[in-house]
């Protein structure tokens, strides 16, 4: 059937011999013209989206250049056959552009994630590069952008790991009038909710997120300049919690899995490169963070970065020990 107006679109596609499936073709009706056939693009999904989920949808999403004309068409034909709004909701995202070219195959720019994150720390780095991102906009997958989502996790990983070993053996909710737990981290927890009420907007999402982390960093920096400082307990408890619930959304606070040949080299640096001396400290700390004093542990911790090295606590697992920098 020939087009009435330019708007017009197929519904249903004659069979093509060498191109189309034999087994996914049909007898059209006559209103169709009759013979074998196949229904179009555009169909399919208001075919599919009908069945498994009902006249009217609530979410539907796809990339920006299905927008027009895959999605209106959509709207078109399902709209026409049932009468009522067929989306409530649509979402369209933006490209991936290495450099500044749109990533496709056709054009030989083509990453898959094992290519674009070939060891575990790229797997979070690429993970918090996306979602801390507004959807809607491009997303320039380039060096330079895993290098910065790199550090930021580096600083997140650094306040966490503070965080964990301050708020040990401390009880929670001594100062409830902490200006940092009644104030600060509410309002950046609202904030937070209001970026993802507000089209997911990301960025501004990982701003509630780092102000929390700044927030950490300059009371563990006060600590730093004066030993008799009284740490504020409730504020820093309040700081992992809101950081905790805001990971829910962000899934960036967890440990990559090494691959083989990576776990070959840890182990080879911390064999070749690793002093009796610290190891020793490393050892001892484990001891005082086992029966609890804590005082000593973050002592032996301190003695041990004045070493060069630093300390990561893994659940379940052996401390990490790396130089410092690395």
């Amino acid at each position: 059937l020939g087009k009435r107006h330019p708007q017009d679109f197929c519904l249903w596609k004659a069979y093509k011999e060498g191109v189309d499936l034999e087994e996914a073709t049909w007898t059209a009706t006559p209103k169709l013209g009759g013979g074998k056939g196949r229904p179009g693009w555009h169909l399919e999904c208001s075919a599919m989206a009908r069945r498994f989920l009902g006249e009217t949808i609530d979410v539907h999403a796809g990339g920006v250049d299905l927008k027009f004309p895959h999605h209106e068409n959509e709207i078109a034909q399902s709209e026409g056959a049932t009468g009522k709004v067929f989306c409530n909701c649509w979402i369209h995202n933006g490209f991936v552009n290495i450099g500044n070219e749109k990533m496709s195959k056709s054009k030989g720019n083509f990453l898959t994630l094992r290519a674009a994150c070939p060891k575990a720390v790229d797997v979070r780095a690429y993970r918090y590069l996306v979602v801390s991102s507004q959807y809607r906009n491009p997303l320039s997958f380039t060096e330079q952008a895993m290098s910065a989502s790199k550090k930021a996790l580096k600083r997140m990983d650094a306040v966490q790991a503070k965080l964990d070993d301050a708020l040990k053996g401390n009880p929670t909710g001594l100062e409830a009038s902490s200006a940092m737990a009644t104030k600060m981290v509410p309002a950046q927890l609202a904030n937070f909710e209001a970026a993802l009420l507000d089209d997911l907007s990301m960025p501004r999402a990982s701003a509630s997120l780092f102000a929390l982390i700044k927030a950490a960093e300059g009371e563990f920096k006060k600590q730093g300049k004066d030993a008799a400082y009284k740490i504020d307990v409730a504020g820093l408890a309040a700081v992992s919690d809101a950081l905790m619930q805001m990971d829910k959304v962000f899934g960036i606070f967890y440990d990559v899995p090494l691959t083989e040949e990576e776990q070959k080299d840890e182990e080879q640096k911390a064999d070749a490169s690793i002093p009796n001396e610290v190891l020793d400290l490393v050892g001892q700390r484990s001891a005082a963070k086992e029966s609890k004093d804590w005082e000593l542990a973050d002592s032996l911790r301190n003695r041990i970065t004045e070493l060069g090295f630093a300390v990561k606590d893994v659940k379940g697992g052996d401390p990490i020990v790396s130089r410092l920098g690395e």
